[in-house]
């Protein structure tokens, strides 16, 4: 691959945070049994008319005034052919010529702290598909298959951006922060399980310095950040071997196997003029004026990177950290509640404060939140206080970090049990007698006299494992600055 570059951009579906559907009045809620959210209007039964839902509207106007995107005074809803069975107008109103926002750029740190801007394309509003299923239909026969229209006329806001990325690594960070903010905005729940937020990546290589765009590849569907970033990688990695064996590369639509770890295709894939768009003579023009615009500018919340500027200059925090805490507003708020707690329970400085806030989220909690499927921060079982009693602790000497973080797991586990009274159950206080640090200390310098040898002569790295041979001894309850400092006496002397 050191020869060739990648080119991938995305187009990504955001289900909008509406009561009802994009033009009728069906609910939208997740978990309704098959065909229980279907309007006449979503199953286009004659003489119905459809509507546009204002909220919808709304949400792509606060998205626009986001990303600095325009727009659009004058829209135009359109219908997209196309047969498919769950679509059963055989078309989806969609946005082609004229959307409702169009524009705007994305701003984002990698995870090697460098930034990146994406230029968007455009943003429009569409109406979603139903479902096909194609097994587990309880009562008929095997390969029967089954539609579910209670997604069908779902509120979509498809952005899409300019091919100005150029590896998996910044489609992934770009897709987090998209996620991140539309979430923040509360114009999405963001619920990657249930379809909320989905990706389709259209992914090319070409040969490094050439300016012409390879053949493009689109992988639908993906709605896991880990998944896009693994079919990126696979697809681009086929397309440089099947071109370097004297193949071409042909557009299509493709879908990603996480189990197989690849891409296979699903359909070949023209031009958009194939899907013979034309302008909804049941929907008028979609007239969005300077009043309706400047209502919602007014009720916009302080943006993401608003937040992440104030925290740099507030805490003196890294671009990394302020980033990992602006990921959402339910990571801000978490952030916020535990140092105000930890504020109130402790004297330390509020920069030291933060960080140490920042650092248990971005390594224990994130880790669990990671393993724990559907949780986000404001479902966490260490709620901002209990994490706040227990860095409490840490600070004040009482537990070791090690003690510490195996008291995060069991507070996790267990929403009942309190910081003090898993230390008192357990015996976990941290052992701060002297006498007995010194016995260790003296037992752990007779067993290893190499290391002794080796910090005399100058290796700060042998202080440090002995440092650890003690800790190990005392089960992670010694004191780890009083062990540094008993050792450093003794070997000195």
């Amino acid at each position: 691959m050191t020869t060739w570059e990648i080119v991938v951009g995305l187009e990504t579906h955001v289900q909008l945070k509406t009561q009802s559907k994009m033009f009728s009045p069906a609910p939208t809620a997740f978990g309704a049994e098959p065909n229980r959210q279907a309007h006449p209007i979503d199953l286009a039964l004659p003489g119905v008319l459809p509507s546009p839902n204002l909220r919808a509207i709304d949400c792509a106007i606060r998205f626009a005034l986001a990303v600095g995107g325009e727009i659009a005074r004058r829209s135009v809803f359109a219908r997209k052919n196309y047969f498919y069975p769950d679509l059963p107008k055989g078309y989806q109103i969609s946005q082609f010529e004229l959307p409702v926002v169009a524009g705007g750029s994305l701003s984002f740190s990698l995870p090697d702290g460098s930034e990146r801007t994406v230029q968007l394309t455009r943003a429009h509003l569409e109406e979603d598909a139903g479902k096909s299923i194609h097994e587990g239909l309880a009562g008929l026969a095997p390969q029967t298959s089954g539609i579910d229209l209670n997604r069908a006329g779902t509120p979509l806001l498809e952005i899409v951006t300019e091919p100005v990325m150029r590896s998996a690594q910044e489609a992934a960070a770009y897709a987090r922060a998209l996620h991140g903010l539309v979430t923040w905005m509360d114009i999405c729940d963001g619920n990657l399980q249930e379809g909320s937020f989905r990706c389709d990546a259209n992914v090319s290589v070409r040969p490094k310095g050439s300016q012409a765009l390879g053949t493009r590849c689109e992988i639908k569907n993906i709605n896991s950040f880990r998944f896009l970033e693994r079919a990126i990688e696979y697809e681009a990695a086929r397309q440089v071997e099947l071109i370097e064996s004297g193949g071409q590369v042909r557009q299509e639509t493709r879908l990603f196997d996480p189990d197989r770890d690849e891409t296979r295709s699903m359909r070949s894939k023209e031009d958009a003029h194939d899907y013979r768009y034309f302008p909804d003579p049941d929907l008028p023009t979609l007239v969005i004026d300077e009043k309706t615009i400047d209502q919602v500018r007014q009720s916009m919340p302080v943006l993401p990177e608003q937040a992440r500027l104030r925290l740099i200059e507030q805490f003196r925090l890294s671009v990394q950290d302020a980033g990992l805490i602006t990921s959402g507003r339910d990571a801000l708020l978490y952030f916020e509640q535990t140092l105000a707690a930890l504020s109130s329970l402790c004297s330390l400085s509020s920069d030291k404060a933060a960080k140490l806030v920042v650092n248990w989220m971005a390594a224990d909690l994130s880790t669990f939140l990671n393993r724990s499927e559907g949780l986000g921060y404001a479902q966490a079982p260490v709620t901002p206080l209990r994490l706040a009693s227990l860095l409490e602790r840490l600070e004040d000497g009482t537990i070791s970090s090690k003690i510490a973080r195996d008291l995060f797991a069991q507070l996790w586990q267990d929403p009942e049990q309190t910081v003090d009274g898993l230390i008192e159950s357990q015996g976990l206080r941290q052992v701060q007698d002297t006498g007995q640090i010194d016995g260790w200390v003296e037992e752990v310098i007779a067993a290893n006299p190499k290391m002794v040898d080796e910090y005399k002569a100058g290796k700060d790295k042998a202080l440090n494992a002995m440092v650890g041979q003690v800790m190990k001894k005392s089960q992670g309850k010694a004191n780890p600055s009083a062990v540094t400092q008993t050792l450093k006496a003794k070997l000195e002397a």
